[in-house]
């Protein structure tokens, strides 16, 4: 595991951490070193109660969504299993995208991950991105011309 994230993920888990500074890119890291440490479900789920948690005790249960919470650790967990990375650091200089809270954007319009189901339960993508977009539309009009 990344000796960066391994004791930030300690105090994630432990729930002490300091939510004032655990920022996305601390999220990404935390779920990495979660990944690592236990099979998908187990990793996906502690990782949920815990920042479910973190969120609640400072007063902001609201910030909290399941559905952006499961993307990013399905996301990251596959990422992982594609690539070639000898810890952490070498696995984000390769996945650079996760870093951004945007990344989701290809799979998810912002209605959706901002609404109060998203929060509560995870919902699948409704949205792809528009050069996907437009390779389905190609993809499917050569089909039918042929």
């Amino acid at each position: 595991m990344s000796k960066s994230y391994s004791e930030l993920t300690q105090s994630f888990e432990r729930r002490s951490i300091d939510p004032s500074i655990f920022r996305h890119g601390d999220h990404v890291g935390v779920a990495y070193e979660m990944l690592c440490k236990y099979d998908f479900m187990d990793a996906t789920m502690k990782y949920g109660e815990c920042l479910n948690m973190i969120a609640t005790k400072a007063g902001a249960a609201k910030k909290f969504n399941t559905t952006i919470t499961v993307a990013f650790m399905s996301l990251i967990a596959e990422r992982m299993k594609k690539s070639e990375h000898t810890g952490y650091e070498d696995f984000i200089t390769q996945n650079q995208d996760l870093l951004s809270k945007d990344v989701l954007k290809q799979w998810y319009s912002a209605e959706r991950l901002k609404s109060d189901l998203a929060r509560s339960v995870f919902l699948m993508p409704d949205a792809c991105n528009e050069s996907r977009a437009n390779e389905a539309s190609t993809s499917a009009l050569g089909a039918t011309a042929g």
